[in-house]
């Protein structure tokens, strides 16, 4: 049975499943790691989304993920200030991304519609905060399998954990299977050769007994390695063959949109090429004006 996340603005509906184009949600809108974009929050210049939103949606962003963790800043304001502003120039669902409740609170009593919520682990404490949010405003989440006392190596004790978060979630909370988006974990090859093998393990693991929707964030599968698109295009069609179903990536490139493109068509999710073909037309007609 394939199971399908809903997730939705006022006037747009985003299906991920794994007969669905593979979900693009759009990494940019998040200051870690960008010094300026975190002064400009601080000062409470929200000028740098309206750029990060235009280029994302004109990337092939299909959902965007809203993180707004600027230290010395209010985090909860901040975040009702951008969903706010990225709903007025945009229908694209919203991914609320945060560890700090109050701003999951914040995000998702501001947002119009039914968000993502990024993220929750299998540690007790932070499911008994988090579920009940997600519960009362509809939303869906994004659980990581790892606890207070591991970021496990292994792909079955990831399932193990993964399986807990399920049965938490839908036994004590009653959210929804559909509802539930594992995060398999990325960890970056050029810590260690063998960690995406484990990454690809645990997807195939998770599709075929939970049968759950996931997603990651694709960029740190590259961190630390020259050439980061290609090895990022390559890890991303690979992984939708084992069962991925969405990551959280950088929309503006090009490399890595294609690539998503080329699997959904050769996974047979682009009914007769439709969607490749449009795209390479459109691509065709703004090298060639």
């Amino acid at each position: 049975m394939t199971v399908h996340t809903v997730l939705r603005s006022p006037t747009r509906e985003v299906v991920i499943g794994d007969d669905q184009p593979f979900c693009i949600i759009g990494e940019r809108i998040n200051p870690t790691g960008r010094k300026i974009f975190q002064e400009q929050l601080r000062a409470g210049d929200l000028s740098r989304i309206v750029i990060d939103v235009a280029q994302q949606v004109a990337g092939g962003a299909m959902v965007l993920d809203v993180n707004m963790g600027v230290p010395l800043a209010d985090e909860v304001d901040l975040m009702v200030q951008a969903v706010t502003l990225i709903q007025s120039l945009t229908d694209l669902p919203l991914c609320i991304d945060s560890s700090v409740i109050e701003a999951l609170d914040a995000g998702l009593a501001t947002y119009q519609g039914k968000a993502l919520v990024n993220s929750v682990t299998a540690e007790d404490d932070r499911l008994e905060a988090i579920l009940p949010l997600v519960k009362r405003y509809g939303a869906a989440i994004i659980a990581l399998p790892n606890d207070e006392f591991e970021i496990p190596y292994e792909p079955e004790r990831r399932l193990e954990l993964a399986r807990k978060v399920v049965d938490v979630a839908t036994n004590n909370y009653g959210i929804a299977l559909e509802d539930i988006v594992i995060d398999p974990l990325a960890m970056p090859i050029g810590a260690d050769t063998s960690l995406v093998t484990k990454t690809l393990e645990t997807i195939a693991l998770i599709h075929d007994e939970l049968g759950v929707n996931m997603t990651l964030g694709a960029s740190n599968v590259s961190f630390g390695m020259p050439d980061r698109l290609t090895l990022g295009a390559t890890f991303l069609a690979i992984a939708m063959r084992c069962g991925l179903t969405s990551a959280i990536m950088d929309a503006r490139a090009p490399q890595l949109v294609r690539a998503v493109q080329a699997g959904d068509l050769l996974l047979d999710r682009d009914p007769w090429g439709a969607s490749w073909i449009a795209a390479h037309r459109s691509q065709q007609a703004a090298s060639n004006p």
